[in-house]
């Protein structure tokens, strides 16, 4: 097996976050991961959570070898093999018009998205809430991992370097403020359910119909 991409943040908080999942989600389900990435966050929540089927994806086709890889390494059987998704898409997955079309449909138990939102233009997040809303089961769950800005609570230096840094490199990029987060999931017909504080200064949001 070749070496596969390493995300060191990655493997610091895959614990922290299972811990929040295994006290969010139910006992068993179906879950859409949106940004997968270096697959380290979908090997190892796949493989803690065997009652749940774990779908990775990623809207850099160039990504999805190396995730294939990450999933063949883990051979879990609840962990299904990568699809090619750009949240800006008018279809979920955007591996292909018929392809498309014969995935649309599918629902999920639960959507995941860790880390995206501040390093992806703004539209995305409509996007991904819009997604979300068309793509979840009654009584489904949207969750999603990174950090935000909070209206009356004080930012850590640390985000704030963190932000600048991201803008330099991008204009597009930045970390997003919660409310106007949650104002976009509230268009789409979400609504914020739980907040929860995690290590470094991220937070993990629960959204649901």
């Amino acid at each position: 097996m070749p070496d596969l991409p390493h995300s060191p943040a990655a493997d610091r908080n895959k614990q922290p976050i299972l811990d929040a999942l295994t006290r969010i989600l139910a006992e068993r389900g179906t879950a859409l991961e949106i940004a997968s990435g270096t697959g380290q966050h979908a090997a190892w929540f796949a493989a803690a959570m065997p009652q749940w089927i774990w779908q990775p994806t990623d809207a850099d086709a160039r990504m999805l070898p190396a995730l294939a890889s990450r999933v063949a390494e883990a051979a879990l059987p609840n962990l299904r093999p990568p699809l090619l998704l750009d949240v800006m898409a008018p279809q979920w997955p955007s591996q292909g018009p018929a392809f498309a079309q014969q995935e649309e449909g599918k629902k999920f138990d639960a959507i995941y998205c860790a880390n995206m939102l501040h390093i992806a233009p703004w539209a995305t997040c409509a996007a991904l809430m819009q997604g979300a809303a068309r793509h979840l089961l009654p009584g489904g769950l949207l969750i999603t991992y990174g950090p935000y800005f909070e209206e009356e609570v004080p930012t850590a230096p640390s985000n704030l370097a963190f932000d600048e840094d991201l803008r330099a490199r991008n204009s597009a990029w930045g970390i997003r403020r919660l409310e106007d987060v949650v104002a976009e999931a509230r268009r789409a017909g979400l609504a914020l359910r739980e907040r929860h504080a995690m290590p470094a200064n991220n937070l993990l949001l629960v959204f649901g119909f």
